[in-house]
């Protein structure tokens, strides 16, 4: 996997993760569609995505720039 690719993963994948952390998207999704009980999970998942999102955007970023 290129750099590029790989700033672009984590960037993405961060931002959504932070989309599902801190706003109540992932509420309303959730309970469109029925599935309102498994929003006490939610935190489970999204808080480790966002930090393992972060991990490899400082990975990528700091494999472009050595110095």
């Amino acid at each position: 996997m290129n750099d590029r690719t790989l700033i672009a993963t984590g960037i993405i994948g961060t931002a959504v993760a932070a989309v599902c952390c801190f706003t109540p998207v992932p509420g309303l999704l959730l309970s469109a569609v029925g599935l309102s009980a498994a929003l006490g999970y939610v935190d489970y998942v999204a808080i480790p995505a966002l930090a393992i999102f972060g991990a490899i955007t400082v990975y990528a970023v700091a494999k472009r720039n050595p110095t």
